[in-house]
Order: structure tokens, then sequence, then C-alpha cells
């Protein structure tokens, strides 16, 4: 069986095709793809960019307003998920989340370095198989704040302009 592959089409940036691993996060994967596929990621930012640990986005559009989506359970071990043995390397893909361990719903980040802190405590799902220097490009804008609650926002916004699945 073939892994789904994606691509995420980044505004000035290029683009990431990555692989997603349904075997070690099945409901994470359909979640995922199911929102590719209604065209939800499209006009959102990487919200969230801290060079040699990782970008975060799929969760707020260039003006800041936050884009709600449906939460699904976390597939990790600390969550009692033990079929997801992904480590948090260089491109991997994982869901972001608050401290319930089952409220990831859109938002996800992308590795920029290795971070074996997160291993087991978010849901690994996939990994960037070409475009790693999109990556890395991203990971060097500039960063700010925006308002007292969010940190590490780039000072010009990177736009998802829309991402595909290529295979299933």
């Amino acid at each position: 069986m073939n892994n789904p592959i994606i691509k995420i089409n980044v505004r000035d940036f290029g683009t990431m095709t990555a692989e997603l691993y349904p075997e070690k996060a099945p409901k994470t994967v359909a979640n995922f793809l199911k929102l590719i596929d209604e065209g939800f990621f499209s006009g959102l930012i990487f919200h969230r960019v801290i060079k040699g640990f990782m970008i975060q986005g799929g969760g707020y559009d260039e003006s800041m307003e936050h884009k709600e989506a449906e939460s699904i359970r976390g597939e990790f071990k600390a969550n009692g998920f033990m079929l997801n043995d992904l480590k948090h390397t260089r491109g991997v893909l994982s869901m972001a989340r608050t401290s319930d361990p089952d409220s990831a719903s859109s938002q996800f980040f992308v590795m920029h370095m290795d971070a074996p802190h997160l291993d087991a405590q978010y849901a690994g799902f996939g990994k960037v198989t070409e475009g790693l220097d999109v990556l890395d490009a991203i990971a060097t804008v500039k960063t700010g704040n925006f308002g007292w609650y969010m940190q590490d926002v780039p000072k010009n916004p990177v736009v998802i302009e829309s991402m595909e699945v290529v295979s299933r």
C-alpha cells in the first residue's frame, strides 16, 4: 500500500511535498486529507516560526483571524495511542494542540530541526520528502509578537496558497 502524498504550496517560497503515514496516525491522516479536500488550508498562514525548531500553520489567515476545525483524538503514546512511534526529526509533520491531548484540529507543524522532547507527546503523521529548502527559507523569516498572546509571528505573512493530495 502506498502512503498518501501531499503538496503544500507556499506563496513566494515554493512547494513542500510530504508523505503521510496512516499506519502511525490513521484518524489524524484521514482528518488532514479531509481538510485538504475541502480547501480548508488555502489562504491560511504559517503563524508561528521558530528557526531551529519548527514552523506552525493551519489555523489563522493573513488578518490573524482564527479558523476553527473539529478536534480529534491525539494519536500519540502519552495519550494511550501506542501505534505512533514517529520521531520528531527534521521535516516531520505533527499536529499542534493545547494542553488537552485531544485538542488537535487543523493546526500542524513541520520540524525544522530534531526535537526529541516532542516524541510520544504529539501526533506525528508525515514527513517532507521534497522541499526542505522551502522549509529552511520559511524558518529564516523575521518574526515578532502579535499582541500580548502570540509570539514568533512572521512580520510578513507566510501564506499557504493551497494544499493538494497528489496520491492516496
